[in-house]
């Protein structure tokens, strides 16, 4: 099965991701999280996406669908994957299209959550981020046991430069401006389903595994 999950920032892609991967069996594939990991290795590659992670823009498609391909052609995305955070363009969605025609794959679904503007402020302001093991907390609805403080490894935990509210709003409209074509564009391939995300985590995880159970194998 393969998966694209999209949404603005702070609509929960990645706690759902989690949960889809355990349910699904199929790995989770964040362009956050491998923009992250190249960030903090301070590769070529690394130093070349944190110049647009500071500014709240956009990495470029030609970069992004380079890296994403690279991670998709590995053999635990054989049986299927879910995608986090890619797409963002319709350029991006017609280079995944030609990279899975190669293989004479295609995208099963595409799942959109859809969240105002003013919840994904209030959400993506009160994350938080353990700088050692990467563990992502929210001071609203999901805090460290002990203030400040990260469950796992004690870590001292921090506001990420790209939640900050004028970043976070920035973010926002760059995704709107650049995201809602593709939402549309995967509307006229008939496989878009929309879900609320302004709901909680477990009402979420519920209408999205009533659009992807059906093609369980």
């Amino acid at each position: 099965m393969n998966v694209v999950l999209l949404g603005a920032p702070g609509s929960g892609k990645g706690t759902q991701a989690e949960r889809l991967q355990k349910r699904y069996g199929i790995p989770h594939v964040s362009t956050g999280a491998i923009f992250r990991d190249e960030i903090s290795k301070k590769s070529d590659v690394g130093l070349r996406v944190q110049e647009y992670v500071k500014s709240g823009g956009l990495v470029p498609d030609e970069l992004t669908v380079e890296i994403i391909s690279r991670r998709l052609a590995q053999s635990d995305c054989a049986a299927g994957f879910l995608l986090d955070g890619f797409p963002r363009t319709v350029a991006q969605a017609e280079a995944l299209d030609g990279f899975l025609s190669k293989g004479k794959k295609e995208m099963d679904a595409v799942v959109s959550l859809e969240l105002s503007e003013a919840a994904a402020v209030k959400r993506l302001s009160s994350r938080r981020q353990c700088p050692k093991c990467g563990k992502i907390y929210n001071l609203a609805f999901q805090p460290p046991k002990q203030e400040g403080l990260c469950d796992a490894d004690g870590g001292a935990l921090g506001q990420r430069e790209d939640d900050k509210p004028e970043t976070i709003r920035k973010r926002l409209m760059v995704f709107n401006d650049l995201t809602q074509p593709l939402i549309a564009y995967y509307r006229g391939e008939g496989i878009l389903s929309t879900v609320n995300g302004d709901e909680g985590v477990d009402a979420v995880s519920r209408a999205i595994y009533e659009v992807l159970d059906r093609f369980k194998k």
